[in-house]
């Protein structure tokens, strides 16, 4: 079930790009990434009261607390600079050099997390920098 949300959610990456370009066309970045932020936060906090599960709330631990909100810190800040770079850029160079952000990800994952280090993963990284690297040259 996990790979039909990952695909879902690089679909509507996808439309988000491409729907960013054609919205922030003579506003301000900051402030097109700021009326998108509160529509992320109304679906957001919809879905948890739709769900009931606003009362678990109570029960996160400062743990967790302290990571989402650095996870939210470091989404704020991506968000702010894509959008400025969309407002600068093509979509399709700005796109596929955001989505470099997977081998970082992948990186940090076997650094921090120590997460298994395979061919496949190690492979299928140097394709996305090799893709990545072949568009901003």
């Amino acid at each position: 079930m996990w790979i039909l949300f990952a695909i879902l959610s690089a679909f509507f990456a996808a439309t988000t790009s491409i729907l960013a370009k054609l919205g922030i066309q003579g506003i301000n970045s900051n402030l097109a990434t700021a009326i998108r932020t509160v529509v992320v936060l109304l679906m957001a906090w919809g879905i948890v009261f739709v769900t009931g599960t606003q009362n678990q709330i109570s029960s996160i631990s400062q743990k967790s607390w302290i990571f989402l909100v650095l996870s939210g810190i470091a989404t704020g800040l991506s968000w702010l600079f894509y959008y400025k770079a969309l407002q600068l850029g093509d979509a399709s160079k700005v796109v596929p050099i955001d989505k470099f952000s997977v081998v970082i990800s992948m990186v940090l994952a076997f650094i921090i997390l120590k997460e298994a280090l395979t061919f496949k993963t190690v492979l299928g990284g140097i394709f996305i920098t090799i893709g990545t690297f072949i568009l901003i040259i």
